[in-house]
């Protein structure tokens, strides 16, 4: 394919962002403390810049209009109790708004009520699973393994097996260095859609760091039912380095193969560290050099059939 046709290719590419959010804080402020209450730090410095802005589907579409974003998966957001709560309000958006196409809501897998929460989701014809944080510091690595709620906890495996006798997708948000226990939870669970957000979280860009995130992210290969989402890539201070996120991304993706990555935005999140275009446009740059139907199903196919999106 010559540029001029790559381009066009590129520029009219069907997206499904299979990572995003929304949060009406006039509506349900206290549920989102880091962006109603109080700004937390943040891997990429601080929640700061996003505090007490609501954001919707209109800001969505201003932020992707550059794009042809044809569908989404949003991904629960901090929503603090009642965890039915949020699907709820995602069910009266959608009916307004046609957005998100799909759903993650969230769950506590070591909870003793981690399967009625999973039943009460389950009938919402849009959730197709849950997104958890198994790691409670993401920024320290040598944790010992088989602390309570971490994916080598019995209590967490039974409720990460409950998702798998309802159909359900886990997707958890851990860095590298945990991901030999997701590793062994895929081993002894293959019946579990599992996916990793984030690429990981390879925030240690020296040499030693990013082995380290390589040899871990290679771990995942061979199970067939893991994803993984190559997004989450910016760096305290907010940056977002356009070169070295593509070596990444390439990384990724060789390591994992392209049937199974998807490009997402993590907007607006990732809105702290760069544009929705300056984001997207990086993406295509990085794999411009791929073969048409691997561009694609990183962008719209892989993302598209793993979530069931009509």
């Amino acid at each position: 394919m010559d540029d001029a046709n790559l381009d066009v290719f590129l520029r009219d590419l069907p997206i499904v962002d299979p990572h995003q959010h929304f949060w009406d804080l006039k509506a349900n402020g206290p549920r989102y403390p880091h962006w109603a209450v109080k700004p937390a730090p943040f891997r990429y410095g601080s929640t700061a810049p996003l505090f007490g802005r609501d954001y919707l589907p209109a800001d969505y579409r201003r932020d992707m209009a550059q794009h042809n974003v044809v569908a989404t998966v949003h991904v629960q957001a901090g929503w603090v109790g009642d965890p039915l709560g949020e699907a709820r309000w995602l069910a009266t958006l959608r009916k307004a708004e046609g957005l998100p196409s799909v759903a993650l809501g969230g769950a506590v897998l070591h909870a003793p009520d981690a399967e009625a929460v999973l039943d009460g989701l389950a009938a919402f014809p849009f959730l197709r699973g849950i997104r958890t944080k198994p790691t409670a510091d993401e920024a320290r690595p040598g944790q010992p393994r088989g602390l309570p709620g971490s994916m080598d906890d019995p209590a967490w495996r039974r409720g990460f097996a409950a998702l798998g006798k309802r159909g359900m997708i886990c997707e958890v948000q851990v860095p590298w260095w945990d991901l030999p226990a997701m590793a062994d939870a895929a081993r002894d669970h293959p019946h579990v859609p599992f996916v990793l957000n984030h690429t990981g979280l390879p925030a240690d860009r020296s040499p030693e760091g990013l082995a380290g995130w390589r040899r871990a992210l290679a771990l995942l290969e061979p199970f067939p039912q893991v994803r993984l989402k190559l997004s989450g890539l910016g760096l305290p201070p907010g940056v977002w380095p356009t070169e070295e996120n593509a070596r990444i991304v390439r990384e990724a993706i060789a390591i994992i193969g392209w049937q199974r990555c998807m490009f997402a935005s993590n907007f607006p999140v990732d809105s702290l560290v760069a544009s929705f275009d300056t984001i997207y446009a990086g993406f295509k740059q990085a794999v411009r050099d791929m073969p048409r139907e691997a561009i694609r199903a990183l962008f719209h196919d892989n993302a598209r059939d793993f979530y069931r999106i009509p």
